[in-house]
């Protein structure tokens, strides 16, 4: 995560995530993480990796439920918990040639198609710089269609999700100890 957010994550708690279902099929992720960034702030991230037909809308479901989840009752609207999506994919999912894809949401204005901003009252109140940062984040890895060459960090990560193999000149944060729980299995 710290690699893929690029900045230093800790996380705070593994958030029980398959126990909280009110259907047989929903919201079948593997994990929810809390975790805590670089300027303080809490996130919830949740990563899912199930092969579906449907995916894209499956994890505009899941990031909506979880953002209620974590919302307490006659809490202001502002204290809405950001989520962030992680979702390694081992199968092809829509079009494209990449293997890593970053979705956000943004305003854009359909006359003069300048972008919305917060004004300086919402950024204090929201304790966030731009618009685009208060609403939920989605990524997708495409794990398949990752080439096997490692150009930074971030690759070295998919390489090991790929071949669950960490070779020598790796240095990417966190992988020595995904190395020892990986021998140890």
């Amino acid at each position: 995560l710290s690699e893929l957010l690029k900045q230093n994550i800790t996380i705070l708690e593994v958030l029980e995530s398959e126990g909280n279902k009110e259907e047989k099929r929903d919201k079948f992720n593997r994990v929810d993480l809390k975790v805590r960034d670089n300027k303080n702030e809490i996130i919830i991230i949740e990563i899912q990796y199930d092969r579906e037909y449907d995916y894209l809308q499956r994890i505009f479901y899941g990031v909506s439920k979880t953002a209620l989840e974590y919302m307490q009752e006659g809490q202001a609207y502002a204290r809405v918990t950001k989520v962030i999506s992680v979702n390694i994919l081992y199968f092809d999912l829509g079009i494209g040639t990449d293997y890593i894809y970053k979705g956000s949401t943004r305003f854009i204005g359909l006359h003069k198609h300048d972008q919305l901003e917060l004004t300086e009252k919402q950024k204090e109140l929201f304790n966030r710089e731009s618009l685009e940062s208060l609403y939920p984040e989605y990524y997708l890895i495409k794990i398949n269609r990752f080439n096997d060459i490692a150009k930074d960090t971030l690759d070295e990560w998919i390489y090991f999700l790929k071949n669950e193999e960490i070779k020598e000149n790796f240095t990417a944060q966190g992988l020595k100890e995904a190395q020892e729980k990986l021998s140890l299995m």
